[in-house]
């Protein structure tokens, strides 16, 4: 998976880590609901690309 991003994506990835882990020093339940709310996020995006890609008969 992590060749598929690229330094980009992977930094991203380090970025994003980060910023929950300040927010978890400040608040651990706050980081938490973020943590959750970005997974979410994740997912939708990646069944809204899988079922463009579907459309296009490319998956």
């Amino acid at each position: 998976m992590l060749k598929n991003l690229g330094p980009l994506g992977i930094a991203g990835i380090g970025i994003l880590l980060a910023g929950i882990v300040l927010i978890a020093y400040a608040d651990l339940v706050i980081a938490a609901g973020i943590a959750l709310v970005l997974a979410g996020l994740g997912l939708v995006i990646k069944a809204l690309i899988s079922g463009m890609l579907r459309q296009f008969g490319m998956f």
